[in-house]
């Protein structure tokens, strides 16, 4: 069975950045779409950016510019540069593997 681990989360003022990483235990995910999702309070779980396993990237209207994903098939694990963060990109992001597996969490707090 396949574990999923983020990390990388925290506070950050606006303008700054953040680096989130999803490291993925139990099997190899090279074939496997992979996703960050988050989750703000009161508001439905939405999709922030999704890597193929071509490497090809595609992300939501409101992170494009400012977050970039990326992943390393040979560590398993896949990644979120966000720059220029904004108080509304806090959340609780999530890292998913398809078909259906998700991380536990990481908070990002983006505030002054």
């Amino acid at each position: 069975q396949v574990q999923l681990v983020e990390s990388g989360g925290g506070l950050v003022q606006p303008g700054g950045s953040l680096r989130l990483s999803c490291a993925a235990a139990g099997s190899s995910f090279r074939f496997n779409n992979m996703a960050w999702y988050r989750q703000a309070p009161g508001k439905q779980r939405e999709l922030v950016a999704n890597i193929f396993s071509s490497g090809n990237p595609n992300y939501a209207d409101s992170v494009k510019g400012r977050f970039t994903i990326s992943r390393d098939n040979a560590k398993n694990m896949v990644f979120l540069q966000m720059n220029s963060l904004k108080p509304e990109d806090t959340a609780i992001y999530y890292c998913f593997l398809t078909p259906n597996c998700w991380g536990q969490g990481t908070q990002v707090t983006v505030s002054s």
